[in-house]
């Protein structure tokens, strides 16, 4: 039901309790079949090798970067993240055999609103049409609501729709686009937003949690059922 204020105007809803979030801990974060480990610089050396598998470097085409081409490219990729102190920036680590695969951030972090970005997604082809990839953000969104979050966002190129698809895969809502909102590699950008707010968080995080546990998805990574149906059960 929609409040109004003393003068008959629309507000929004009351937030009597809200306190402000907290800003991300340099925490690991572990699931099944990966962890998030805060990045360091000697994540480089398996960063390397993961993205090289690549038969070209068509995955970086909507990101900021362009690929390292050499290990010393590699360290000062991570090193401008890491000295970014508006992004918490994490290593993604395959549990089986401990290699880094992907890297990705909390940005735009703002804790007086609770608001938060999941954002420099930058998996390697290790990471793609698997199951990593999806626990990883899983794992995300988890410590984001925890941490008292209210919303999440996600933004990309409008042109990446395999990004777009990958976000709404897990449960975001696209919001709108805005157009010619930056310029990048010297070609116009208009950027698609995306978000799950925590009034929705319960019933998403019952159905990726349900779809990666044991009963649905093996030890290899392998589903019995696919993430929709669970998000049609829910």
């Amino acid at each position: 039901m929609t409040q109004h204020n003393q003068y008959g105007q629309p507000i929004g809803f009351a937030l009597p309790d809200w306190q402000p979030a907290i800003f991300p801990p340099a925490a690991i974060l572990t699931g099944r079949f990966c962890h998030l480990t805060p990045l360091q610089l000697n994540h480089a050396p398996g960063l390397f090798a993961a993205f090289l598998l690549a038969p070209d470097d068509r995955d970086w085409t909507w990101l900021g970067a362009s690929q390292p081409q050499s290990l010393a490219e590699m360290n000062d990729w991570i090193a401008n993240k890491i000295g970014d102190r508006g992004l918490v920036s994490y290593a993604v680590i395959d549990r089986a055999n401990q290699q880094a695969v992907g890297a990705v951030c909390f940005a735009n972090i703002d804790v007086q609103n609770g608001a938060i970005e999941i954002g420099h997604v930058t998996w390697s082809p290790l990471m793609q049409r698997n199951v990593l990839g999806s626990e990883a953000l899983y794992l995300l969104l988890q410590q984001a609501f925890a941490l008292g979050y209210r919303r999440v966002a996600w933004r990309c190129d409008s042109l990446n729709l395999a990004s777009r698809r990958a976000a709404e895969r897990i449960g975001f809502t696209f919001e709108g686009r805005f157009r010619q909102a930056m310029t990048r590699k010297q070609r116009n950008r208009d950027t698609d937003w995306l978000s799950i707010i925590d009034g929705e968080w319960p019933p998403i995080q019952q159905a990726l949690s349900q779809w990666l546990a044991v009963e649905n998805m093996d030890q290899h990574g392998r589903e019995r059922q696919k993430l929709r149906c669970f998000f049609s059960a829910n």
